[in-house]
């Protein structure tokens, strides 16, 4: 069995927030709404929402996939046809490698049967549509790394810093200058190596937290 990403390269992909579609097949209207969820939980009070939002609708069919490591996957036909809905969405949002994330689609019944196949069809595009309104991110498995050093050696991490695109989360200057960095899990070793070098071994280097974190317009998200 081919290996999730994040086994391999500590890199998985996720959505940064809510996203709606709304298509329509054969009279029958079918809203895709998709939220990004941490645990069950939260999963199922969207699902709450989205039945409050929408009461009148036949169905609300969803599926999910929470986690990092031990992933947790989930669907519901919500009373259409065994495999026409929930499944179909489920193979969705693992055919786009997606993580920590619900999608519900409603359906307002046309009055015009869809038949088996018409309704795998139909959530899966509305399943697609949906996740295409939403912004992927590419969420990266690392380590906080806080650097403690003189004024002299500054520039050197900086520029090894800068070389590699890594982000500072934090600095304090005082007689000496203490940064917190993000670094990729597989890129600790080497940088660690590179700096005490460049610094004579006069550079503090101490671990001080573990996360996911990745690039969300422009800034640096860190997921605790």
């Amino acid at each position: 069995m081919e290996k999730a990403r994040w086994e391999t390269d500590g890199i998985q992909d996720s959505i940064s927030g809510a996203a709606r579609a709304r298509s329509w097949k054969k009279k029958s209207r079918f809203i895709a709404e998709v939220f990004l969820v941490h645990s069950e939980e939260e999963a199922m009070q969207y699902l709450e929402q989205v039945r409050k939002k929408y009461w009148d609708a036949r169905h609300h069919c969803w599926a999910y996939v929470i986690g990092e490591e031990r992933v947790t996957e989930r669907c519901s036909d919500d009373g259409e046809p065994s495999g026409t809905a929930g499944k179909p969405i489920l193979e969705v949002i693992r055919g786009a490698g997606l993580h920590n994330i619900f999608v519900v689609v409603t359906r307002y019944f046309g009055g015009t049967l869809l038949g088996t196949g018409g309704l795998v069809r139909a959530y899966t595009e509305s399943a697609r549509e949906g996740i295409s309104h939403s912004q992927i991110i590419t969420k990266i498995y690392g380590f906080k790394l806080n650097l403690t050093t003189d004024y002299t050696g500054l520039g050197k991490i900086q520029y090894l810093l800068g070389q590699r695109g890594l982000t500072i989360l934090d600095s304090v200057y005082t007689e000496k200058v203490d940064l917190t960095v993000l670094i990729p899990k597989e890129e600790e070793s080497k940088l660690i190596a590179e700096i005490t070098e460049a610094t004579n071994g006069q550079t503090g280097i101490a671990r001080t937290g573990e996360c996911w974190f990745a690039n969300v317009d422009g800034e640096m998200v860190v997921f605790e």
